[in-house]
């Protein structure tokens, strides 16, 4: 009996595509759908975020933290043998017949197809969630120069009360008092506890850093820290000053989470820090927003900020100098440029429209916090 148009198609179609493919490209259909859905619904985006990516951010932390090492920096590593057995194994396949060829070509756009549909619940529908200020209850408006020198002054003013617990050792830098990272990381996590504990959309994830085995030469891109979604790893860039390392971890645990925006990952850091038991990680906390607010209250009133520096403990601005002497052998290189392209254009394409300047937006939600929390209640801050 002869077959028909469309059974012939359909006989076709399954010698030459996988069942795999027809599955991975519906579930990203649905993803993209449900993506496009999200930009317009911070709600839905909230249900995606806590619902779906949670249990799958937990899940991926979970497993890739029984592993010591960064997962996602090995396969780094090894993409370039990767890149060459699968070309390898494109050819030997083709050669073999067309239909394995194609079939192969499928199986990688499956591959694809699932990493998109890992991506947005993961990491990607964290930048169309609710405005964390909403949600923590600030009011996040233009701040004038006055409202950031009096939210400097604090920040200021805390860190030089902890600078008597803190260890300042050779060339000015301080020293982190932890005997390893996994010390600071169980430290980090009571933080994350007390805030959860306030704030329940911080879901409760035991998990960790993981340092970077090639932290010199990714120092040359500027980045401190990255959070892979496909492993589910927060990496930390272990290169950098003592003072730098408990904030930039607190950030990437803070992608870990769902928080996708970076003025709220680096706004959550410091609330994590600063919710700390330890004097160092709370040192690091106002050490990292003294240096976000300086800039900003630079610009719009020199004479306050001036005013302000000069009352910073003089250990405070020499590890604040010892930082420009260490940064300046990576400040100017191509690296550098090419990672910095690349992590604008990816943040403008997740909705962040300021790009790799969204980072120092976290000044308006420190003051928010500064007017709405510390101004009305002296005991938010430990140890105050």
């Amino acid at each position: 009996m002869a077959l028909t148009k469309t059974e012939r198609f359909k006989r076709r179609f399954e010698r030459y595509v996988p069942w795999i493919f027809p599955v991975s490209a519906a579930l990203a259909a649905a993803t993209l759908i449900l993506h496009v859905v999200s930009r317009r619904s911070p709600a839905v985006a909230d249900a995606v975020n806590l619902y779906w990516g949670g249990p799958l951010r937990a899940l991926a932390a979970t497993v890739t933290g029984i592993v010591p090492f960064s997962l996602a920096e090995g396969l780094l590593l090894f993409s370039p043998v990767l890149l060459v057995v699968f070309i390898a194994l494109a050819v030997k396949l083709t050669r073999r017949s067309l239909r394995a060829g194609v079939r192969y070509i499928f199986v990688l756009l499956s591959v694809l197809c699932l990493l998109w549909t890992l991506f947005m619940p993961m990491l990607g529908v964290g930048s169309s969630a609710s405005p964390l200020s909403d949600r923590l209850g600030l009011s996040e408006e233009k701040v004038s120069a006055e409202q950031l020198a009096e939210t400097m002054r604090w920040a200021v003013e805390e860190a030089n009360r902890l600078c008597g617990e803190v260890d300042f050792r050779f060339a000015g830098f301080s020293a982190m008092p932890f005997d390893s990272y996994g010390q600071m990381c169980e430290d980090l996590m009571t933080g994350y506890a007390r805030l959860h504990q306030e704030h329940p959309i911080f879901l409760n994830i035991p998990s960790r850093v993981k340092p970077v085995i090639l932290s010199e030469p990714m120092s040359y891109t500027h980045i401190t820290g990255i959070y892979t979604f496909f492993t589910g790893e927060a990496n930390l860039n272990v290169n950098f000053p003592d003072y730098t390392l408990p904030f930039t971890a607190a950030h990437e645990l803070a992608h870990q989470r769902g928080f996708a925006r970076e003025k709220e990952a680096n706004f959550i850091a410091f609330l994590v820090c600063v919710k700390s038991d330890d004097p160092y990680t709370r040192y690091s906390g106002y050490i990292n927003m003294v240096e976000y607010l300086s800039g900003p209250l630079y610009s719009a009133d020199r004479e306050a900020w001036q005013e302000i520096w000069n009352s910073l403990d003089v250990r405070i601005r020499y590890e604040m100098q010892a930082y420009d002497a260490f940064f300046e052998k990576y400040r100017d290189n191509v690296a550098a440029d090419v990672s910095g392209a690349v992590n604008d254009a990816y943040l403008k394409g997740q909705g962040q429209q300021d790009g790799t300047r969204s980072y120092g937006l976290v000044v308006d939600l420190a003051v928010a916090y500064y007017y709405s929390v510390i101004r009305g209640t002296v005991d938010a801050v430990p140890g105050a």
